[in-house]
């Protein structure tokens, strides 16, 4: 169900715009469709034949997207596998300091080849409304203050769902635009629709390698751009909307966390409206690849620091509880919590 299915749903059951809006708030806010604006009572502002659909509108809303199972990291991170209304499952992720990000396809067609996600390649896209709904799941449980869409799939092949997405929590959620964060490999088709959006996001681009063949056997299915291209097109939209680009950077231990590496990253970056996140490798089993030692990537951080790249090296969140995304999904099939092998923990 896309929200253009939902806002037709409320408006087959008598709901004008003015009471559409306000529907399209209290479900995006986590709160009851009949709660009103300053406590007011439905009866004051909902027609009759909207109010006696509200319990099997919020039954249909609620089968969008439901938390499967919840896994606490230490961190004050929590991973959720979320239960779609096809029986398909997708990951959210619970992050400290107010934060979520969401899925935006079952499954990934770009085969990162560090990523579990990857492994399974894609299975569906998901509407609009399901990405919506991870925001509504999770805001239930705790205060939202910024969503990044970083989750399994890779936004850009699902354009259309995840910018209505963008678009209804950036209007009716009453998320501030740069606290919406859309991720992706880089593809053209993103710098042409997020300007044109009405709720322009921040931008997070997955850049990994400076080294087009490098970048190019990482990622084998994102588009053919050049990685000095890619900051091109990113340094236009940061200036055009006033949000810096996050640059995401996996470390592969012995693969990009070298010296020549770090050069290219000063040169491509140098006076760029950027911020660099370097991020230690989250083992996947069979991967092949391992993480950097702690010391190895501080003194890499350090060092693009001392250089005038603003830099800030991030831990993968619930790493205690093996959360690299897409290895809740995967274990699924085993009955296995991701840390300790016992059975998943109902939410």
């Amino acid at each position: 169900m896309n929200i253009s299915d939902i806002r037709q749903m409320l408006r087959d059951h008598g709901a004008r715009p003015l009471h559409e809006e306000r529907l399209l708030r209290a479900w995006t806010a986590a709160r009851p469709l009949a709660a009103g604006p300053r406590q007011q009572a439905a009866a004051d502002f909902l027609p009759l034949a909207l109010r006696r659909a509200l319990p099997a509108l919020a039954e249909r809303l609620a089968a969008l997207a439901r938390i499967r199972s919840e896994h606490p990291g230490v961190d004050g991170s929590a991973r959720l596998l979320v239960d779609l209304a096809d029986g398909q499952t997708v990951e959210s992720v619970l992050l400290p300091r107010d934060g979520l990000c969401v899925s935006t396809q079952v499954g990934c067609a770009v085969g990162c080849r560090f990523c579990m996600t990857g492994q399974s390649g894609l299975l569906r896209q998901l509407t609009s409304g399901e990405i919506v709904a991870q925001t509504v799941a999770a805001r239930a449980r705790r205060p939202l203050r910024r969503v990044v869409f970083m989750g399994m799939g890779e936004p850009a092949h699902n354009l259309d769902n995840v910018l209505d997405a963008i678009d209804l929590l950036g209007t009716a959620g009453n998320f501030g635009h740069k606290n919406l964060v859309f991720s992706t490999v880089g593809d053209r088709r993103v710098f042409e629709r997020l300007p044109r959006q009405t709720v322009k996001p921040a931008l997070a681009i997955s850049l990994h390698s400076a080294d087009p063949e490098l970048r190019a056997r990482l990622l084998p299915n994102a588009p053919r751009i050049d990685p000095a291209e890619l900051v091109e097109l990113g340094e236009t939209y940061a200036r055009a909307v006033g949000h810096p680009i996050q640059y995401q950077w996996t470390l592969l231990a012995g693969v990009n966390d070298n010296e020549a590496e770090m050069d290219a990253i000063v040169r491509l970056l140098t006076g760029k409206y950027a911020m660099m996140n370097l991020i230690p490798y989250n083992p996947v089993a069979g991967s092949g690849y391992q993480r950097p030692t702690a010391e190895q990537a501080a003194a890499l951080a350090e060092s693009l620091n001392r250089r005038r790249i603003l830099t800030r090296l991030r831990q993968s969140a619930g790493q205690d509880v093996e959360g690299a995304c897409g290895q809740l999904r995967a274990r699924l099939a085993d009955g296995l919590t991701p840390a300790a092998g016992k059975p998943l923990r109902r939410a």
